[in-house]
């Protein structure tokens, strides 16, 4: 007889192949053919509203790494809450202005752009974001992320643009923002100004030089004795910034030393620092004459050590003892601290600079020359004068900028500013941050430190591709021109037009009827030329998206971005928000950290370390891309490699697997007939019940702290070490051997049917094409939906805990560990070769084990998968002794009768049997009850 045909063996029906490469493609075809998102808009319309505001990515390049973590961890937590309950809409959206996309239409238009007016560049660059905001959607939605891809929202787009310029516009009418002339990063190769959030800090090596200042004034009453020339020695990095040199700034506080030395005249430095500078400018032979307080020395006048024009000393607590001289170098136009410390005292906002870096023709030995090469020229110069002390070169952090990458400088030209204080935007906006969550908890130390101290927010930029500064200047007296009626004629116009209408028309054409400045009169306007910082743009999607979009609103439940974006986009909507309405924008702000290799590095395609996206899906599939994101805590970096995605991939087939086993045992089960009640089950399957009901409590819990990776190790330990480990290899023996009908078959049945039905919900928002799949396939009872991304999250049920049939399963899972290792023991010893071969004699200690073993209803062997398991009170000649329970011992033997054809245990009286000769007793009664 083929008892192959008489074994309830696994369905052949679904194979359930891992070829993600091949049917995720599929799976996101019939998503969008069966509109799954918009149905869920329909069904969820009713639910409370939980908003994520997607950042928008930079529409310039294919994504890479970072694109993929980010937009993974929204998309499991818009499906998590969702299936939760709430109405969870997603609205992705892309940043399309700025420099990047200018500079790469530029190098495609080569000398084509001369001919070519503002429009038709600004056009091109539209062109330019437009294509690969495409390529970017299409990449996105490969990663399985749900979504509004139909209709984004575009910072380019014409009521997007619109809104740009109705905020900035409002901003100028309350009086924030302001036109003033004031040192601001500023990157020469751009020729643009740069926010702080546009800044990043890399070693650069400067010229570190220390210059003596001759003192004009008479310092005989305080110096009465000296008959040498006297000097204030300052010390710089920049060389550059000595001809826009207007004063020396020492402290308040600080006690400075008149030093006598050899060839140099009398030095004066602060006195804490004066030996630690005679060492280093290489003066050995000096005396301290006098001391003498930094107030004595105030307004006195140095001579500019190159031109013939004063410097003036004066006092700043911007001054320190840490390095140089405690005589610091004032030049207010190129630095923010001699800014603040000239202005007190009258001094110019020089800056002799070009915005291509190049000093003013009209500065004397250096112009036209670039300013860093101007270095050497500069030091060359005070030497031959006689005034350069020391000159070396050092190594330092130093501001760069972000796109370019090259070193910035610090360059005093009029902008557009919005106020900190003015309004009390810093300290509004210091108490929005205390009623914000931040996820990590350091978030909000973060971001309050860079509110705390941050300048003005510097608005302009001198470039073409982004929304245009709306405000009018009079060409009679230069006075500024906003009204509510032009904020709100620019806002109708760009709406209908685009901001490219501002670069189309006249200032005539622009302003409302009847514009005349307040000022003097005038009706001639001209308009400005600047546009506006990126971050402003991004900044006001709270405005332009929440509260525009039908089913959005503000503030957003999160935001959720990179941990640089403390410094950008949750800093710039922080302060729009707070700025335009007195809250902010965002109820929770959850960070993670950056890609690195496994090693913690910085990925890099020179270094050859960088992992893209695209080759993770094509070999694995997106589910397993999704995977990795969901298990590294993102709190901080997060590391990724070949190695670690392919751990990942084993990590997904072990709980692919655990689920296929379940799934190929239903075909012969119907929900409406077959499920069985919980408390008429076996101590097993309540149990592996009361596990579950552990996982899920632990996974709700964990969806709703958003803690990812504590979701995938617990849904990964329960799939291998609960179920396939434990419970699915007791219960196999039931499954297969058993009569269909059979009581304990349908409760193995029933709560297959209830762990996989839980756990494929869990799973869900994490790997939603296997989830998806998983769900077309599983039983279906009344509430089965079209998708299980329609369906709602597993609940809690209590009537699976049982926490003291728990604690004796425990024990006994423990033992099943200790007879695991006595069988592999055996099995080395070539006493058996399957678990099967075997027959146990297990002495158990006098404890609570063995009272439960006594008690148990279930039959050891089954839970052992050997042929026979008895208990013994002796046990002299033991194999094994106990390596975790204290006095148990265990004698493998070689188990005795014949080996049951059907389920391969061996048992006496086999043969017995006329009609099934090959079979055990208990096979053969299975055996007429299925024939």
């Amino acid at each position: 007889m083929d008892y192959k045909k008489t074994l309830n063996l696994p369905s052949t029906k679904f194979a359930m192949k891992a070829n993600l490469p091949q049917r995720e493609p599929q799976q996101l075809k019939e998503w969008e053919e069966k509109k799954i998102y918009q149905k869920l808009r329909e069904q969820s319309k009713d639910k409370p509203p939980f908003i994520l505001h997607d950042g928008p990515p930079y529409a310039n390049g294919h994504l890479h790494m970072g694109h993929a973590i980010n937009k993974i961890l929204k998309d499991i937590i818009i499906r998590s809450r969702q299936m939760a309950g709430f109405n969870a809409p997603y609205v992705p959206g892309w940043d399309c202005h700025g420099l990047p996309i200018e500079h790469n239409v530029d190098k495609k238009l080569g000398k084509k752009k001369k001919d070519m007016t503002d429009v038709q560049v600004r056009q091109e660059c539209r062109s330019y974001a437009a294509k690969f905001v495409d390529i970017q959607r299409d990449e996105f939605k490969r990663f399985g992320v749900m979504g509004e891809w139909d209709n984004p929202y575009l910072t380019m787009n014409y009521p997007y643009e619109a809104r740009i310029a109705k905020e900035c516009g409002e901003f100028a009418l309350s009086g924030d923002m302001f036109l003033g002339k004031k040192p601001i990063y500023w990157c020469c190769n751009c020729q643009t100004a740069l926010a702080e959030a546009e800044i990043e800090y890399h070693d650069h090596t400067s010229a570190s030089i220390y210059v003596k200042f001759p003192v004009k004034d008479d310092l005989s009453a305080l110096l009465p004795d000296v008959e040498d020339d006297i000097f204030v020695v300052i010390w710089t990095t920049t060389p550059w910034t000595i001809p826009a040199n207007l004063g020396v700034c020492l402290h308040p506080d600080f006690v400075y030393a008149a030093v006598q030395t050899q060839n140099h005249g009398v030095l004066i430095v602060a006195r804490e620092l004066a030996d630690q500078v005679m060492k280093t400018v290489g003066v050995e032979n000096y005396t301290i004459i006098k001391e003498i307080s930094s107030r004595e020395l105030e307004n006195k006048k140095c001579k500019h050590p190159i031109y013939d024009r004063d410097s003036l000393i004066i006092l700043g607590d911007h001054v320190t003892l840490e390095a140089g001289t405690g005589c610091v170098h004032t030049a207010p136009g190129h630095g923010a601290d001699d800014h603040v410390a000239g202005n007190k005292y009258g001094l110019e906002c020089y800056s002799p600079v070009e915005d291509n870096g190049v000093f003013s023709t009209d500065v004397e030995y250096f112009g036209g020359e670039f300013i860093f090469k101007a270095n050497k020229s500069i030091n060359e110069k005070l030497e031959s004068l006689n005034l350069l002390l020391k000159n070396e070169n050092l190594s330092h952090s130093y501001p760069h900028c972000w796109r370019c990458k090259k070193p910035v400088i610090y360059r005093a030209t009029p902008q557009w500013f919005i106020s900190m204080d003015k309004m009390a935007l810093r300290q509004k906006s210091l108490d929005e941050i205390n009623n914000v969550h931040w996820i990590p908890s350091w978030g909000r130390e973060r971001i309050y430190a860079m509110i705390e101290n941050r300048p003005d927010w510097c608005l302009s930029r001198q470039r073409s591709w982004g929304v245009p500064i709306p405000v009018f200047h009079c060409k009679d007296c230069k006075q500024v021109y906003v009204t509510r009626e032009s904020v709100d004629k620019i806002h109708e116009l760009f709406t209908e037009h685009s901001s490219d209408i501002w670069f189309d028309k006249d200032a005539k054409f622009l302003m409302p009827q009847g514009a005349k400045c307040e000022k003097c009169g005038s009706t001639e306007f001209t308009k400005d030329h600047n546009i506006l910082d990126v971050w402003f743009d991004s900044g006001v999607s709270h405005a332009a998206v929440l509260d525009e979009r039908q089913g959005l609103q503000r503030p957003a439940d999160m935001y959720l971005e990179g941990s640089d974006q403390h410094r950008g986009w949750f800093h710039s909507s922080l302060l729009t928000s707070v700025g335009r309405t007195g809250k902010a924008p965002y109820k929770a702000v959850l960070t993670h950290g950056f890609v690195v290799d496994e090693k913690g590095h910085k990925m890099s395609k020179s270094v050859g370390n960088v992992v893209a996206p695209d080759s993770v899906i094509k070999q694995y599939g997106a589910d397993v891309l999704r995977l990795w994101a969901a298990s590294a805590d993102y709190r901080g970096d997060v590391s990724i490699s070949n190695n670690i995605i392919k751990q990942l991939s084993d990590a997904y087939r072990r709980i692919r697997n655990t689920c296929r086993f379940m799934l190929g045992n239903f075909s012969d089960f119907d929900i409406a007939k077959d499920l069985r009640p919980i408390k008429e089950m076996s101590g097993l399957d309540r149990f592996i019940l009361h596990r579950l009901h552990h996982v899920v409590k632990r996974t709700l819990s964990s969806y709703d702290n958003y803690e990812f990776h504590t979701i995938y190790h617990t849904l990964h330990n329960f799939c291998v070490v609960d179920l396939s480990s434990f419970y699915l290899d007791i219960i196999k023996d039931r499954l297969y051997t058993s009569p269909a009908s059979d009581p304990l078959r349908r409760d193995a049945q029933t709560v297959m049917f209830i762990i996989l039905d839980a756990v494929v919900k869990i799973m869900a928002p994490i790997l939603p094409f296997t989830a998806d799949e998983i769900y077309q396939h599983i039983p279906k009872g009344l509430d089965h939906k079209e998708s299980i991304h329609l369906d709602s999250m597993v609940e809690l049920n209590d009537e699976w805990e049982d926490k003291e049939l728990a604690d004796i399963w425990e024990n006994i899972r423990t033992l099943r560990g200790e007879v695991t290792k006595a069988l592999e023991e055996a099995r080395k010893n070539k006493l058996i070769g399957h678990p099967l071969d075997a027959a146990l004699e297990i002495k158990l200690p006098d404890t609570q084990l063995k009272a439960q073993i006594q008690k148990l209803n279930e039959n050891l062997s089954d839970i052992f998968i050997v042929s026979h398991a008895v208990l013994v009170e002796s046990l002299d000649d033991a194999s094994y002794q106990g390596q975790e329970i204290d006095g148990l011992a265990i004698k493998v033997n070689k188990a005795t009768g014949v080996k049951c054809e059907r389920c391969w245990r061996f048992a006496e009286g086999i043969g017995s049997d006329a009609d099934y000769p090959t079979a055990c007793e208990r096979c053969s009664a299975a055996l007429k009850k299925i024939v």
